[in-house]
């Protein structure tokens, strides 16, 4: 799978104004992709495509170059104090994801050029909990590693945490581009994660992202290259053979990683669910999806946010957790389970 390159770029005007914003259009113009100017990254209208079927996957290889203008962070994540946005938006096209439903009328990619302002924000609010370790979350709205041989924004990213008393960065992501990071001054303060699932779930639920063999060379690269390493497996989907399925997913991950990397390591485990508004969406683009959707075969859960989602039924739920963390332990000993949901 060749790195992501759009086939549509915008700029907001003012986004020529920063170093990157030049950097990026002096890129672009070198190549046949068509540029285009927008008031807002917010406000991009008028896709190419005769119906939304056709606009949605025009808008998911257009990339949009703006300014992060709030600076104010998310604080929702239970693996981080903040979440800092370089980026909004994905190229991949998973089935599940729940970007669908939050960017609604927006699926396209953003990028933001104001790196520094949100650089110095981030230490800001390092500077208010200090001495506390302040960790920040890079990939909530994104999968910046999908951009950042584009940007190299995360790159920056990492450095800057490397560098920072208080600071540390977490992000995941399910593309295996990651040989421009590999030499990233990161100290040890950046802890690089790799959703990984079955091969079932991602050759059906996963297209235009990253084959699990490619992603476990991946983090063996990482692993290699002094990082904290971490993997979330999500969505934890019951399928036939799931059980198999993710025992080779674990099986392989041990055969590639070496052993000082198996002594810290983290593991995130999601079980699949859904909203209504979210099957909606997902049955609009996506209608020839095999991912089951019926609502008569799970459990109805509420949210934090007062926001109803459908998850397994209890008894599949206990077997998927004892399942997956006996697997865990089997092959990774002295890793941490972050948490289960």
């Amino acid at each position: 799978m060749k790195p992501f390159e759009p086939k549509l770029v915008y700029f907001e005007p003012n986004a020529l104004d920063y170093p990157l914003g030049q950097q990026l259009k002096k890129r672009f113009e070198s190549t046949d992709v068509e540029i285009r100017y927008t008031t807002s990254h917010n406000q991009v209208r008028n896709l190419p495509g005769d119906n939304d079927f056709q606009k949605y996957r025009v808008a998911k290889s257009t990339l949009v170059v703006g300014i992060r203008k709030t600076l104010k962070f998310d604080t929702s994540k239970p693996s981080a104090e903040y979440a800092i946005p370089f980026a909004t938006g994905c190229m991949g096209h998973c089935h599940y994801c729940y970007l669908q439903t939050t960017m609604g009328s927006k699926p396209y990619i953003r990028t933001y050029v104001n790196v520094d302002e949100i650089l110095t924000a981030a230490d800001e609010y390092m500077a208010e909990r200090a001495p506390e370790i302040t960790r920040f979350e890079a990939s909530c709205t994104s999968d910046i590693v999908g951009i950042d041989h584009i940007t190299h924004t995360l790159k920056r990213a990492i450095e800057h945490f490397g560098q920072s008393e208080y600071g540390k960065l977490r992000f995941v992501t399910k593309f295996h581009h990651v040989d421009h990071l590999l030499d990233a001054n990161h100290n040890g303060k950046t802890r690089f994660r790799f959703s990984v699932n079955a091969d079932y779930v991602i050759k059906f639920f996963e297209p235009g992202t990253s084959r699990l063999k490619d992603r476990i060379e991946a983090a063996g690269k990482v692993a290699r290259a002094g990082y904290p390493l971490g993997f979330i497996v999500a969505p934890i989907y019951l399928h036939d053979g799931w059980q198999q399925g993710y025992y080779e997913m674990f099986e392989r991950l041990e055969a590639e990683l070496p052993i000082e990397a198996k002594r810290d390591l983290t593991f995130e485990f999601i079980q699949h669910r859904f909203t209504k508004p979210a099957k909606r969406v997902i049955e609009k683009n996506y209608p020839m999806t095999k991912l089951e959707l019926d609502e008569e075969k799970r459990r109805y859960k509420w949210g934090k946010y007062g926001i109803g989602k459908y998850v397994y039924k209890k008894e599949e739920e206990e077997d998927i957790k004892e399942t997956l963390y006996q697997y865990m332990v089997k092959f990774f000993p002295e890793a941490k389970l972050e948490y289960f949901t």
